[in-house]
């Protein structure tokens, strides 16, 4: 057992801030709920992909800890350095856990997006049942006077539900790479341009299981150029 949990826990990658362990391919290999760490590596490799200053994918970690942060004078000092004034776009990972005490919690994943040209912070929750929205809105309440703006808080009807209890989490990484694209491509940025025609083609079940396979494939292909 003890060498079983040592193999689980072997670290496999180091990239950026990201520390992956062999216990993290095997619940991309299966139908896993995705952790964060997982999330928190494609949202940095997304950065990565869209070097701006205008944009920010917010680790896991640090979403929830504004959305549960329990004293104003902390969230404060925790916000002011991610510059959110400064950003265009920003996307929080959001998840339901509740729990300071419980690393890695919670039981669904969905997306909250800034978009500074429309004005305006857009929910996605795969759930088709608006599972997340009390969370999603106590990140909006707890972010919005920090980028300055007097932005409205949209719950989308048209995010593509996820089709099994599991892949949350993965259609959270797919609408966080589509978003990105929408935004460095050309055409106006307004409100009635929005990212949702950009999702529903972009975002299905059949892509979404196809998406755990490139991220597998993303890990292993760099794995191999350590």
């Amino acid at each position: 057992m003890a060498k079983a949990k040592a193999i689980a826990d072997e670290k496999i990658l180091s990239y950026n801030d990201v520390v992956l362990r062999r216990s993290d391919l095997d619940i991309l290999s299966g139908p896993y709920f995705l952790n964060d760490r997982i999330i928190e590596f494609y949202f940095s490799y997304l950065q990565s992909c869209y070097p701006s200053e205008d944009i920010l994918l917010v680790p896991p970690s640090i979403a929830f800890w504004i959305k549960e942060c329990p004293d104003i004078g902390s969230l404060k000092d925790f916000v002011e350095p991610l510059h959110l004034s400064h950003r265009n776009l920003i996307i929080f990972p959001i998840n339901d856990n509740t729990d300071l005490d419980i690393a890695e919690g919670g039981s669904h994943w969905s997306l909250l997006a800034f978009s500074r040209d429309a004005n305006v912070f857009v929910h996605h929750d795969s759930s088709g049942r608006g599972m997340n929205k009390v969370h999603a809105k106590r990140v909006y309440k707890a972010v919005v006077s920090y980028t300055d703006t007097r932005a409205a808080y949209l719950e989308c009807s048209s995010t593509p539900v996820q089709a099994n209890g599991y892949d949350c989490g993965v259609y959270v990484t797919a609408i966080a790479r589509s978003v990105c694209h929408w935004n460095q491509s050309d055409g106006p940025k307004d409100t009635e341009n929005l990212w949702f025609s950009a999702i529903k083609e972009q975002v299905s079940p059949s892509i979404v299981s196809d998406m755990r396979n490139e991220i597998l494939e993303l890990i292993r292909s760099l794995m191999a150029k350590q």
